[in-house]
């Protein structure tokens, strides 16, 4: 059974869905309170320096943990359905994940929708990518990480680097990945009741802002549809009360059928990215160092 702090986040969570994201509320609104207003309330204190970066081609800043190893990063892409989200809402738990992998993250500001539709993304996940080549970082030394739409942006950006003929990173982390723009998945309907954090509709709507005129089908857009061959180990966490929840499952599937390999750790009673709720949540706070652990084994060339 999930711990009373859980159960507590996910009233929190529920919350969040009816006063902050429901699909009536005007997206300048839902980036006021994600990026400005709600980590004030959360976040537990910093955990690593903040170190603006420049010349990397996009808005971007370092979470440097005070006992980090040279020569390796995290390129962390926030979530937030392509349309809300930023350094300073994804902040905490990059930091948390920094320390537990115990190396510098990356985190970037990509453009976002509608202002900036696919494959702007896409585009800027590449660029950050390759400014860390130029900087010197090896790409077995790079871990790709995101949430949401950030880890299916994190199996674009891999997708995209694959199909140029460039280095791939050491591994990925995907939390909660959204893989499928079109919510095909059976869980989209299936866990509706159970998800306190996400619903169908604003997705739909963000997903729509995203593609614009393109296909939603596109690899680069729903990497659900593209080939996996070729693609470093994965690490997919995903909890038991999502609607994303088959996106996870049919990555993982379709990846491990590709001969990739996948570590699918779905957490029962759990919710739509609970890490960012640590260190308060215990089960967060777990999560955080299962993906530490991961990072450290795939910095070491132990997950292949």
């Amino acid at each position: 059974m999930p711990s009373y702090r859980a159960r507590l986040a996910k009233l929190i969570g529920r919350f969040n869905r009816k006063f902050v994201m429901a699909t009536f509320y005007p997206i300048s609104y839902q980036r006021f309170i994600t990026s400005e207003i709600a980590p004030r309330l959360i976040r537990p204190g910093a955990l690593c320096e903040c170190r603006p970066v420049s010349g990397c081609g996009v808005p971007a800043a370092w979470a440097v943990p005070t006992e980090a190893s040279d020569g390796r990063a995290i390129l962390y892409l926030h979530g937030g359905g392509y349309a809300i989200g930023s350094l300073s809402s994804h902040r905490s738990l990059v930091e948390q994940i920094a320390v537990a992998a115990g190396c510098p993250a990356l985190m970037i500001d990509y453009r976002l929708a509608p202002e900036s539709r696919f494959p702007a993304a896409v585009e800027d996940a590449i660029a950050a990518y390759e400014w860390l080549l130029s900087q010197g970082v090896e790409a077995q030394n790079i871990i790709i990480a995101g949430d949401s739409a950030g880890g299916g942006l994190s199996v674009a950006a891999m997708l995209s680097l694959r199909d140029s003929g460039r280095p791939l990173p050491a591994a990925a982390v995907l939390l909660s990945p959204w893989v499928d723009i079109e919510l095909s998945g059976g869980s989209v309907k299936g866990k509706a009741a159970e998800d306190p954090m996400l619903e169908a509709k604003g997705l739909s709507k963000w997903g729509r802002l995203y593609a614009g005129d393109s296909d939603p089908r596109d690899p680069l857009m729903s990497p659900i549809h593209a080939r996996l061959d070729g693609l470093p180990p994965m690490m997919i966490q995903v909890g038991s009360c999502e609607i994303l929840l088959d996106d996870s499952r049919r990555l993982a599937l379709r990846a491990a059928e590709a001969g990739v390999t996948v570590e699918l750790d779905i957490w029962d009673g759990m919710f739509h990215v609970w890490q960012a709720f640590s260190p308060f949540v215990p089960e967060s706070k777990a999560a955080i160092q299962k993906i530490g652990a991961f990072c450290r084994d795939a910095f070491a060339g132990c997950v292949s």
